[in-house]
């Protein structure tokens, strides 16, 4: 479950966000369709779940800058919202466009909106004094409400978000310059994930070791197994 690059002395783990750490407590389309209910519209949340998945694919990769990206890409997110809705509600008015985002876009930060995965707090728990710790993740800086709504900001040295390093997985400049930040070298290094392209790839081909975590398969408590029976300091 481990692949190591270049024993050496374990110092730090990067763990992804969604997925690895927590998830959505309902389905996309169910909070999309909660939303819509703040502005007094009905729709329906399977249809808004597929909209999401097929506009999220839609959107394109970018290339990595020098700097954040602006606004905090919330720009970014709101080319995304519009594909939904030109799926799912194509007359909606540019007012209502307005206050369906600015909705969404908060509404994703509140609290009870994502969930920890339950092994998550008692695992990093037992890896903080071994270990320095950091999240790394596709996400903007809302991304920092929502670790501290669920009791876990405590346990990480550094969070380095997409928007604010101007990279995003499976771009290996995300993973360069978080390195460089920590002064680490890449196989001194493991990273934590659930995808097999932004995070088991990505990581890999940028020289750290990784465990790929597979959620129908396994779970954190086996990265803390592993760790342990292998006695890494």
């Amino acid at each position: 479950m481990i692949t190591r690059n270049k024993e050496k002395a374990l110092k730090a783990i990067f763990f992804d966000a969604v997925g690895t750490l927590f998830y959505l407590s309902k389905t996309v389309g169910d909070h999309y369709a909660l939303v819509g209910e703040e502005i007094g519209l009905k729709l329906d949340a399977q249809q808004l779940d597929r909209a999401f998945h097929m506009a999220w694919k839609q959107m394109p990769q970018r290339r990595a800058i020098d700097e954040p990206r602006e606004n905090d890409d919330k720009g970014w997110w709101r080319e995304l919202v519009d594909l939904v809705l030109d799926q799912v509600t194509p007359a909606l008015s540019e007012l209502d466009r307005d206050n369906f985002f600015e909705i969404a876009y908060e509404h994703f930060a509140e609290p009870g909106v994502w969930e920890l995965y339950p092994e998550v707090t008692g695992v990093l728990e037992k890896l903080r004094p071994r270990f320095q710790l950091a999240v790394i993740s596709n996400f903007d800086g809302r991304l920092r409400f929502i670790l501290e709504h669920l009791g876990i900001t405590k346990f990480f040295t550094h969070v380095f978000i997409s928007s604010e390093i101007g990279a995003d997985k499976p771009d290996l400049e995300i993973f360069r310059r978080a390195l460089k930040f920590i002064d680490l070298k890449p196989n001194q290094v493991l990273h934590v994930g659930d995808d097999s392209e932004r995070d088991w790839k990505a990581a890999s081909e940028a020289g750290l070791s990784i465990f790929r975590l597979d959620r129908q398969k396994n779970s954190l408590r086996d990265l803390l197994t592993i760790l342990t029976t292998n006695g890494h300091q």
